[in-house]
């Protein structure tokens, strides 16, 4: 990525956060209990695992729908971004093979209005529905000391078996990726795509429908697909969310392999936009963006033709986009 690179620029540094992250697990590393630890080891994956006996893991997430909500207060628009915070979070428990059975949302704010508080349950519970949970509780916590407007996170818990993990320790050389295609942004990179659509209004239209309705189309809930592929006779050996990091995501399930991506999904023009007007790079847009690509199955070559069927039943733009490789800790696109 170039230095200092148009999303620190924007104001998010990624370097940075991911030193952040690494002096706050090893300060978490220090804890000291009077029992075993019931975690799973998964480092890096995108839920963590609890034992709860010797047969049943507990999965849990955590994460926000970001400075996306910076788009649904300028168009005042709240009702879809309940749809963000739990595809942020169920998707990435379907991750480790977990049923994403129930979510706790938290809502940060500066005021707390009811027609906004409506609108916000009203995506929430369409996010739980597409999810295949429930939303058994939550918070809300009002600091304008703190907060100007809203912002919104979850928890979602699930269950797998542990014997059933999809660790991603399992993919070897010449398994197929398969991807699913994004809706859009999501919910990650917003710091970067407001900066650099900064001049256009939210009305704009050049990319076929008002710019604001396309920053704000919800991240797509992967979930059912993920699920159903599971339960066929796929082998399935890796599942990656692909947020923020691109598809440099897909090394979270394990370094001892690399990827090509040698046929990857269609670009949305919203985000050539976003590299036109913001003069990025192609590299840190790889690096910041999904690009089209918001999910990614990794299965056994042999299963390939069997997974494409059951995930186009889902999603009809899925398709084989690289395969594993042995150069291990690496994603290159030829």
């Amino acid at each position: 990525m170039p230095e200092p690179g148009a999303y620190a620029a924007s104001g998010v540094d990624q370097e940075a956060g991911d030193d952040a992250v690494g002096a706050l697990v090893a300060s978490l590393k220090a804890t000291r209990l009077d029992r075993p630890s019931l975690a799973v080891d998964l480092p890096g994956h995108y839920a963590s695992v609890i034992r709860l006996d010797e047969r049943t893991g507990l999965a849990m997430s955590t994460d926000t729908v970001g400075t996306k909500m910076v788009v649904a207060e300028r168009l005042g628009r709240f009702d879809t971004i309940g749809i963000d915070c739990v595809a942020m979070n169920a998707n990435d428990v379907v991750c480790v093979g977990a049923a994403p059975l129930a979510m706790l949302d938290f809502v940060l704010c500066a005021e707390t209005d009811p027609e906004t508080f409506a609108a916000l349950g009203a995506g929430l519970a369409r996010g739980a529905e597409l999810a295949g949970l429930e939303i058994t509780g939550g918070e809300v916590a009002q600091v304008g000391e703190i907060v100007n407007g809203y912002e919104l996170g979850g928890t979602c818990v699930g269950t797998v078996p542990l014997d059933a993990i999809v660790r991603g320790d399992r993919i070897e050389p010449g398994d197929a990726v398969i991807g699913l295609p994004s809706s859009g942004l999501h919910s990650n990179g917003y710091t970067l795509a407001r900066t650099a659509l900064a001049d256009l209004s939210l009305d704009d239209d050049r990319l076929g429908r008002p710019l604001g309705e396309v920053l704000l189309e919800p991240t797509e809930i992967y979930v059912r697909a993920a699920l159903e592929l599971m339960r066929s006779p796929v082998d399935v050996r890796g599942l990656a969310h692909i947020t923020g990091g691109g598809l440099a995501n897909l090394l979270r399930l394990g370094r001892h392999v690399g990827y090509e991506i040698d046929d990857p999904l269609p670009v949305p023009p919203v985000f050539e936009l976003i590299r036109e007007l913001g003069n990025v790079g192609a590299a840190e847009m790889d690096a910041v963006f999904n690009m089209g690509c918001g999910f990614c199955c990794m299965v056994a070559a042999g299963d390939e033709s069997t997974a494409l069927e059951v995930l186009r039943k889902h999603y009809p733009g899925a398709r084989r986009v690289g395969r594993a490789t042995d150069g291990a800790g690496s994603v290159v696109r030829s």
